[in-house]
C-alpha cells in the first residue's frame, strides 16, 4: 500500500502543478470511473433531467438481457407512427430483434424503440415499467421511464450520476461493448433493406473513445453519454442539456471531450490493495497460538489524482478472539476513505486456524488418548468449571 505516502508526499512538495477543474456548460454533468464508479467530478449531478435518447442504453440492455436476438419481430402501427429519427419500419413488416437493436443504438430509430418494446413487452408501458424497475435496483433511485426512446413524455427523466450508474453496469456486457462500437450495419426485413450507420461522432474524434448514445428533444437539449479508455482506466461521461440549437449540438462534443480529457490528463489507477495483503494481527485467548494473521480478502484499485490525495485503508476486527478460530473466517473488515469520506469496504479473513488450549480441553484430550489404548475400566470424571 504504498500509494498512501506516494500521494501524501506529491502534495506535500507540490510536485504537480494546480489541477484545473472542467469548463462544463451542460445543465448537469458527470465523469466517472467504471471500475471502481468514483465519481471524479459533477454538476448537478443528481439532478433529475429529461434525457432524450440516451434512454435507449436501457432500452438496448432489456434486449440483451430479455430478448432472443434472432426473434422476428412484427411491427405495429404504433411502431411505425413513431417521429423522427426512424428507420421507416411499416405495419406488419418483420424483421430480427438484432436489426432492431442496431437501428436503436447506431442511429437513435424511434420506430425501433417502440417495436422492441413491444416484442418484449407486449406493451410499451409495461416495458418502461420494467426498465424503471431494472434501474431502481442497479440504484439509479432517480430515473423513470415514460417512453422507451427517450421521447418528452410525463416525469421521463434521470440524472447525470444515474445515468452513469446504467452505462457502467452496461459496459460488463461485451455485446454491449461490442453493439455501440460498431461503425455500420446491414440488415433486411422481408421487405427491404436497411444501411445502419454509427452516428457517434467521438468514436472517430476521440483516441479510445468506445461510444455510447447521443440524445436530443425540445424539452432536453442535446446530450450525450460517451466512454472511452486508456492506459488501463476507462471513463464515463454524462453531458445532459449542453445546449440547444446548432450551438448545444457542438456544445454537447465540447462538454465530453473536456471531461474525458480532465479525467485522462489528471488521474491515475492505483491498486489501494491487493488480495492476501496483509491486514494485521488479531490476539487469541484459551490457545497456545497467542495470534494470528489477518489478511484482506479482496482488491480495490482506484482512480487517483496525480496531484495526491488522503487516501486511507483503516482495519476494523476485534481487539481479541477466544479460540478455536478456524482459517478463512471473516472477522471484520477494511474501510476505505477518500479525502476523508468513506468510499468502499473490504473484508478481512483469518489466515490461519487457533485450536482450543485449556485445562478442560487438555484433560479431555488425555481421556480420549486413554481410552483409545483399549481400556475396559469405566471412570467418572467430573470437569472443574472454568
Amino acid at each position: 500500500m504504498k500509494i498512501f505516502a506516494l500521494c501524501m508526499a506529491m502534495a506535500a512538495m507540490g510536485a504537480v502543478a494546480e489541477i484545473k477543474l472542467p469548463n462544463v456548460e451542460a445543465a448537469g454533468a458527470v465523469l466517472v470511473e467504471a471500475e471502481s464508479g468514483r465519481i471524479l467530478w459533477g454538476k448537478d449531478e443528481q439532478t433529475p433531467l429529461a434525457m432524450a435518447s440516451t434512454t435507449k442504453i436501457m432500452t438496448a440492455l432489456m434486449v440483451l438481457e430479455h430478448g432472443g436476438l434472432d426473434d422476428m419481430v412484427t411491427v405495429s402501427k404504433r411502431a411505425a407512427a413513431a417521429p423522427k429519427v426512424k428507420m421507416f419500419l411499416e405495419a406488419g413488416e418483420q424483421i430480427k430483434l438484432e436489426d432492431l437493436l442496431y437501428a436503436l443504438m447506431l442511429q437513435s430509430s424511434n420506430d425501433a424503440a417502440v417495436a422492441i418494446a413491444e416484442h418484449i413487452s407486449g406493451t410499451v408501458e409495461d416495458f418502461c415499467s420494467q426498465m424503471t424497475a431494472k434501474a431502481y435496483k442497479m440504484g439509479a433511485v432517480h430515473t423513470i421511464f415514460e417512453t422507451a426512446s427517450g421521447l418528452d413524455k410525463g416525469e421521463h427523466q434521470s440524472t447525470a450520476a444515474d445515468l452513469a450508474l446504467i452505462t457502467r453496469y452496461a459496459l460488463e456486457n461485451p455485446d454491449f461493448v461490442s453493439l455501440i462500437a460498431t461503425p455500420a450495419h446491414t440488415a433486411t426485413s422481408n421487405r427491404k433493406t436497411y444501411a445502419i450507420t454509427n452516428k457517434n461522432r467521438l468514436l472517430n474524434e476521440y483516441s479510445g473513445a468506445m461510444g455510447v448514445k447521443t440524445g436530443y428533444t425540445n424539452k432536453a437539449g442535446h446530450c450525450f453519454v460517451g466512454a472511452a479508455e486508456r492506459d488501463g482506466m476507462q471513463l464515463i461521461s454524462v453531458v445532459l442539456a449542453s445546449g440547444w440549437g446548432n450551438r448545444g449540438k457542438e456544445q454537447k462534443w465540447v462538454d465530453t471531450k473536456r471531461l474525458l480529457n480532465y479525467g485522462f490528463d489528471n488521474f491515475e489507477m492505483e491498486e489501494i490493495v491487493a488480495e492476501g495483503d496483509a491486514a494485521g494481527v488479531m490476539e487469541i485467548t484459551r490457545t497456545r497460538t497467542p495470534q494470528i494473521p489477518l489478511y484482506y480478502g479482496g482488491s480495490i484499485t482506484i482512480p487517483v489524482r496525480i496531484d495526491g490525495e488522503d487516501i486511507s485503508l483503516i482495519p476494523h476486527f476485534p481487539v481479541q478472539m477466544p479460540a478455536p478460530v478456524e482459517a478463512g473466517v471473516q472477522v471484520g473488515e477494511g474501510r476505505l476513505h477518500i479525502n476523508g469520506e468513506y468510499f468502499a469496504t473490504i473484508p478481512i479473513y483469518t489466515a490461519q486456524s487457533a485450536s482450543r488450549h485449556d485445562f478442560k480441553t487438555s484433560l479431555e484430550k488425555v481421556l480420549k488418548a486413554f481410552f483409545q489404548l483399549g481400556t475396559s475400566q469405566e471412570v467418572e470424571i467430573v470437569l472443574p468449571e472454568l
